[in-house]
C-alpha cells in the first residue's frame, strides 16, 4: 500500500519539512558524488554503528565520534534513491500536519528526538552489529506515530493492489499507519537473533521512532492558532 496524499489540510506552510527534505537530498547528492571507497568510509564514519556505540558506552571508544556525531548525521544519510524517495515521500505527506500542530522549531526538535530514540532502540536490540544504520526512517516513523495519535480518522488516498489491479482507496490513517507498524513489529521480532536478515532494514529503529512519536506528541503543547481537541482528551 502506497499513500498518495491525505485529506487533512494542515493550514500552515511546513517550512521545517521542506528544509529537512532539501537537506536530505543535498547530502545524498554529496554522497553519490563520492567514489565507492570514500563513500563506504563516509557511511561507516557518519552512520550509527551499534558495536561502536556499545564500545563508547563502555569507555572503549571515543564518545563524540562513535555516538554523539553519528546519532545526528545518520539521520541524513541514505543507501540509495529508493531509500531516499520513500522516506521523503512519507515525510512530505504526513509531516505538514505534525509541524502545523507543534510549530516549526518544536517540530524540528521533535524530529531529531525521534531519530535519537530510533537509533537507541536499534542499538539496544542489536548491540554487537557492525553494520551502520542510516536513513531518516526512524525520525519519520516518529512523525507517523504523532500523526496516528492526533488524526487517527484522517483519510489517506492510498494506492492498493486488488488482485492484479492497482486502485485508489481512501483509508483511515489508523488503518494504514497501524498496518505499517504491525509489519515493522513482526519483522523486528523475526530479526531477533538474526541481525539484518531482511536486507539490512533497521526495523527496531522504526519501532522505536514510532513509539517515541506517540509519546512525545502527547507531551508537547499544540501550537495551532485554533487548538484542536486531542484524541486522548475528554
Amino acid at each position: 500500500m502506497l499513500p498518495i496524499r491525505d485529506k487533512n489540510p494542515s493550514g500552515t506552510i511546513p517550512f521545517s519539512v521542506y528544509t529537512l527534505i532539501a537537506a536530505n537530498v543535498a547530502i545524498f547528492l554529496f554522497e553519490i558524488a563520492k567514489p565507492d571507497k570514500e563513500l563506504q568510509d563516509f557511511v561507516m564514519r557518519f552512520g550509527i554503528v551499534p558495536a561502536n556505540v556499545t564500545a563508547a558506552l563502555k569507555g572503549e571508544a571515543d564518545l563524540l565520534q562513535s555516538l554523539i556525531i553519528p546519532a545526528v548525521t545518520s539521520m541524513f544519510i541514505h543507501g540509495g534513491w529508493l531509500h531516499l524517495i520513500g522516506n521523503m515521500w512519507y515525510l512530505f505527506i504526513f509531516g505538514d500536519n505534525v509541524e502545523g500542530r507543534l510549530g516549526h522549531v518544536t517540530f524540528l526538535a521533535f524530529y531529531i528526538l525521534c531519530g535519537f530514540c530510533a537509533g537507541a532502540a536499534q542499538c539496544v536490540l542489536d548491540p554487537s552489529s557492525t553494520i551502520p544504520s542510516v536513513g531518516a526512517s526512524g525520525a519519520i516513523a516518529g512523525v507517523l506515530g504523532a500523526y496516528i495519535t492526533c488524526w487517527p480518522r484522517a483519510r489517506v488516498v492510498t494506492l492498493v493492489p486488488l488482485l492484479y489491479i492497482m486502485t485508489f482507496v481512501d483509508l483511515p490513517a489508523v488503518f494504514l499507519l497501524g498496518f505499517w507498524f504491525v509489519i515493522q513489529l513482526l519483522e523486528g521480532v523475526g530479526s531477533i537473533g538474526a541481525a539484518y536478515a531482511s536486507g539490512g532494514i533497521a526495523y527496531w529503529a522504526h519501532i522505536g521512532g514510532f513509539i517515541s512519536g506517540i509519546l512525545l506528541v502527547r507531551l508537547l503543547p499544540a501550537h495551532t492558532r485554533r487548538r484542536e481537541r486531542r484524541p486522548w482528551e475528554s
